[in-house]
């Protein structure tokens, strides 16, 4: 018997934000989601009591590892280091558990590992796959990458459920996901402009312009992306405006006064008020279409880009506007 024969003979660029809300059952997706975990955590020592919920319960989560080894095993100690490396590198996408066959021999006398080192992949409660051997790092890094392949589904359940952290009032936790999910994948453009929306919304307008910038140039244009941009932009712009009763006052002396009724459309959509935004942009449209160059139909299209295009005030004022053009 050799060295490594079983004596047995048996059968995964965050961006630090603090909000006071407090986090929701939502924030359970991270729970073994790539990118949350400490690396410490990536790796952990099993027993035969423990091996259900470490492994069995836990590669519903994620892909896990086994590894099967002995302390007079030498290709154990060998594989050791360079297998734990390989898995924190991979930033989450799979974890991996040490099993010590000397004092717990059952499990791998269950599974019929008859020589170490041997590692087993784990997905949906089962063993998928393996290799034996102190194989070299490249081989272990292309194993990790095929057994983690197709967390599409994964990424998707973290997503909504960053949008019903959101919607429920809890942007802590949806924060905490876009980042689980940035880590997996960096250039997702979808959860950048969400987190970028986010810290806006926040006040943090620097850190959501950091997170813009990671959006890669081929995909800049995005409808999300556009959107995140169009508030920034926008909300700028409102910066110098003064004072909306002022305005209002401005108007009721003169309707024509077309700057004052531009000056707070774009108050009133800071505010919230989409529709009177709308309503006093296609006022200057009805009355003067070439009012400062068309600015008027301009904004409007800015503001489309920022409220969505499914957002019922762009759906409302997108008709009006094409009645007014092509009437």
């Amino acid at each position: 018997m050799s060295n490594h024969d079983n004596p047995h003979g048996g059968t995964g660029d965050n961006v630090n934000v603090t909000f006071g809300a407090p986090a929701t059952e939502a924030s359970g997706v991270l729970e073994g989601f790539a990118g949350q975990a400490p690396a410490a955590d990536l790796v952990k020592d099993t027993s035969t009591a423990a091996f259900t919920a470490d492994v069995i319960q836990e590669s519903r989560r994620q892909p896990v590892l086994v590894d099967f080894w002995a302390p007079w095993c030498g290709p154990c100690k060998q594989l050791a280091p360079t297998l734990e490396k390989a898995v924190k590198d991979a930033g989450g996408r799979v974890k991996l558990v040490k099993l010590n066959i000397d004092d717990h021999p059952a499990i791998p006398g269950q599974l019929g590992v008859q020589s170490i080192p041997a590692v087993i992949a784990f997905k949906d409660g089962q063993p998928v796959d393996g290799f034996m051997g102190a194989v070299p790092e490249s081989q272990i890094r292309d194993f990790i990458k095929r057994i983690s392949a197709g967390g599409g589904n994964r990424v998707e359940e973290a997503l909504a459920a960053a949008r019903e952290a959101r919607q429920a009032g809890d942007p802590q936790t949806a924060v905490q996901i876009y980042s689980a999910v940035l880590q997996e994948e960096p250039e997702h453009v979808e959860a950048l402009a969400a987190l970028a929306d986010l810290l806006f919304e926040e006040g943090q307008v620097e850190q959501a312009e950091a997170v813009l910038g990671k959006v890669p140039e081929a995909k800049r244009d995005a409808a999300a992306v556009a959107a995140v941009r169009a508030k920034i932009t926008l909300a700028e712009q409102v910066a110098g405006l003064g004072d909306s009763g002022e305005l209002q006052r401005r108007l009721e002396i003169n309707p024509a006064d077309h700057q004052a009724r531009f000056d707070l459309a774009l108050l009133q959509n800071a505010q919230g008020d989409r529709q009177s935004s709308a309503e006093n942009l296609l006022a200057i449209v009805k009355a003067d279409r070439n009012w400062q160059d068309d600015a008027a139909r301009v904004k409007l299209l800015e503001l489309f880009d920022a409220w969505g295009a499914s957002d019922p005030a762009t759906l409302a004022a997108r008709r009006k506007l094409s009645s007014l053009l092509f009437s």
